[in-house]
C-alpha cells in the first residue's frame, strides 16, 4: 500500500472512531438532562429512572476490559462494529420506549454497547498509527471524548424542546449508522496474534453480580429497612461475588484484574482517585439536572438546565489541559491533593443550599468543583499509568477505566438515595416542596464534599512517579482523563 493509501487508511480510522466516541460520551452526559422529561412522559418516577444511569455504568464496568480483550482476539473491528450495531438497536429501544423499565433495558445495552466501541475503537486507532503519529491519533480521539461529554447536556436540552426526548436517540442512531459505514469502508480488521484466546467471562459476570446487590441495596435500602433481610441478603450476595471474583481472577490465565498490579501502591492511589472524580461528576450532573429542572427548586426548561450545568462540564474540558504542566513544576501528588481539597469545598458550599436559592448563587461552586475536579483528574489518570512497567500499562489502563464506571454507578445511587430520603423526610416533617428539594440536594452533596475529601488522603498513596512533560498530546490526555485513561508523555513505552 502506498504511503498516500496508508495516510488516507489511518485518516479514516481516525474519523469512525473519533465520531463514534464524540456520539459515545455526548449520549451519556445528555442522559441525566432528559430524566425528568422522560418521567413525565412515561409516568416513571425519577428515583427510578436513576437505574437509566447507575445501569449503564454498571454494565459498563463489567464490560470495559473483556470487550477490549474480544476484540484482540476476534478482531477489533469485527467487536467494534458489533458495539455500534448494539448502540444503535438501544437508540431505537429507548427512543420507542413507552415505559420507563423499557428505557432502563435500553440504557443496559447502551452500557454494553458503549464500553465496546470505547475500548475497541481506540485500539483500532492504536494499531492503525505508529510513533508520533500514534499519539497525536490518541490525543485527538480524546479531545473528542471531552468536547462530546461537555455538549452532551446542552445539546440533550436543546433536543427536549425541538424534537422531544426521543430525538437525542433517533439522531444518535443516525450517527452510529455512519460511523459502521464509515468503519465498513476506512478499517482494516487486526487482532493480538501473540494473545491467549482465553477470555475472562467469569470475571466479568461476577464484576456485575458483585455491584448489582450493592447498588440495589443502596437505593432500595431505605424502602426495605436497612438492616432487613433483603438489604443484608443483598450485602451477602455482593461479599459473596467479590470473593469469588478474587478466586476466578487467580486462576485464569487472562485475568480480567491481574492481582498483582494490588500491590503498586501509586497504581491503587490513583484508581481510587479515579473513581471518586468520576462518581462525584457524575452525581453531581444527576442532582443537579434533577434540581434546577423541578419547578418547585428553580423551574428551568432543559434547555436551561444544560446552559446551567456548562460552568461544570466546559470548565472541566477547559481547566483539564492546563495540569499536566503544573503537576510537572510542583509534583502530581500535590496538585492531585489540592483538586480534591477544591472540589470538597465546591460541593460543601452547595451543601449550604437554600429553597431561595437563585442559579447565581451555584456558580462560584459549581466553577470550584469543576477547577478541583480538573486538577485531580489528570495527574490521577497520568499515574496510573506512568507507575508500572511498559507490559503493564494495557492492564493499568483497563483498572482505572472500570474504576470510572464502577464510581459513576456508586456515586449516582448513593446520592440519589440519599436525595430522595432526604426529601422524603422533610416533606413528612412539614417542609414545602421547595424547602425539601434544596434539603435533598444539600445533604447528597455533603456526602460528595466528605468523598472528595477522603480523596486528598490518597495523594499520600502515590509515591513520586514519571510526570508528564506537559506536551499538547498530554494536555489531551488531560481533558479526557474525566472518561478515559490515555498514554502520555510519562507513559512507558515498549
Amino acid at each position: 500500500m502506498t504511503t498516500d493509501a496508508t495516510t488516507a487508511k489511518a485518516g479514516g480510522v481516525l474519523a469512525a472512531t473519533c465520531l463514534s466516541t464524540l456520539v459515545v460520551n455526548a449520549n451519556t452526559s445528555a442522559v441525566s438532562i432528559l430524566l425528568p422529561a422522560i418521567s413525565e412522559d412515561t409516568g416513571t418516577s425519577v428515583d427510578t429512572l436513576q437505574w437509566a444511569v447507575t445501569g449503564y455504568s454498571l454494565v459498563g464496568a463489567a464490560v470495559i476490559v473483556t470487550s477490549g480483550a474480544l476484540g484482540d482476539v476476534f478482531g477489533r473491528k469485527r467487536v467494534f462494529q458489533l458495539g455500534l450495531l448494539l448502540f444503535v438497536a438501544s437508540c431505537i429501544l429507548i427512543a420507542l420506549a413507552n415505559t420507563g423499565e423499557m428505557v432502563i433495558i435500553g440504557r443496559l445495552i447502551q452500557g454494553a454497547a458503549g464500553a465496546t466501541i470505547l475500548a475497541c475503537g481506540l485500539s483500532l486507532l492504536s494499531v492503525a498509527n505508529e510513533g508520533e503519529a500514534q499519539l497525536r491519533a490518541v490525543s485527538l480521539w480524546g479531545a473528542a471524548a471531552a468536547v462530546g461529554a461537555a455538549a452532551g447536556p446542552l445539546v440533550g436540552g436543546v433536543l427536549v424542546d425541538l424534537t422531544g426526548w426521543q430525538g437525542l436517540f433517533w439522531i444518535d442512531a443516525g450517527i452510529a449508522v455512519a460511523c459502521m459505514l464509515m468503519t465498513f469502508a476506512n478499517v482494516a480488521e487486526s487482532r493480538d496474534e501473540t494473545r491467549s484466546r482465553s477470555i475472562d467471562y467469569g470475571g466479568a459476570v461476577l464484576v456485575a453480580l458483585t455491584l448489582s446487590p450493592i447498588l440495589l441495596a443502596t437505593s432500595k435500602g431505605s424502602d426495605w429497612g436497612w438492616f432487613s433481610v433483603a438489604t443484608i441478603g443483598c450485602v451477602v450476595v455482593a461479599v459473596l461475588a467479590g470473593f469469588a471474583f478474587v478466586a476466578v481472577e487467580k486462576r485464569v490465565s487472562v485475568p480480567l484484574l491481574d492481582l498483582a498490579l494490588l500491590r503498586n501502591r501509586t497504581l491503587v492511589g490513583a484508581t481510587i482517585a479515579i473513581l471518586i472524580g468520576a462518581g462525584t461528576i457524575n452525581a453531581l450532573m444527576y442532582l443537579l439536572s434533577l434540581y434546577f429542572q423541578n419547578p418547585d427548586a428553580l423551574g428551568f426548561t432543559p434547555l436551561e438546565a444544560g446552559l446551567a450545568t456548562l460552568p461544570a462540564t466546559v470548565g472541566l474540558v477547559l481547566v483539564a489541559p492546563l495540569v499536566p504542566r503544573l503537576a510537572r513544576k510542583f509534583g502530581g501528588r500535590q496538585v492531585v491533593a489540592l483538586g480534591f481539597l477544591v472540589t470538597a469545598i465546591g460541593f460543601a458550599v452547595v451543601g449550604l443550599t437554600q429553597s431561595d436559592w437563585r442559579y447565581l448563587a451555584f456558580l462560584l461552586p459549581l466553577i470550584a468543583i469543576a477547577v478541583g475536579m480538573g486538577l485531580s483528574n489528570g495527574p490521577a489518570s497520568s499515574a496510573a499509568t506512568a507507575c508500572v512497567d511498559a507490559d503493564d500499562v494495557g492492564a493499568a489502563s483497563g483498572v482505572s477505566n472500570m474504576a470510572r464506571y464502577v464510581g459513576a454507578a456508586v456515586a449516582t445511587a448513593v446520592a440519589a438515595t440519599v436525595n430522595a430520603s432526604v426529601i422524603s423526610n422533610r416533606l413528612d416533617d412539614g417542609a414545602t416542596d421547595g424547602e425539601a428539594l434544596a434539603g435533598g440536594l444539600a445533604a447528597a452533596s455533603w456526602v460528595m464534599a466528605a468523598v472528595s475529601a477522603a480523596g486528598v488522603l490518597l495523594a499520600v498513596l502515590m509515591k513520586r512517579h514519571r510526570e508528564a512533560r506537559g506536551t499538547l498530546d498530554d494536555a489531551a490526555a488531560s481533558a479526557a482523563s474525566p472518561l478515559h485513561t490515555l498514554p502520555t508523555s510519562a507513559t512507558a513505552r515498549r
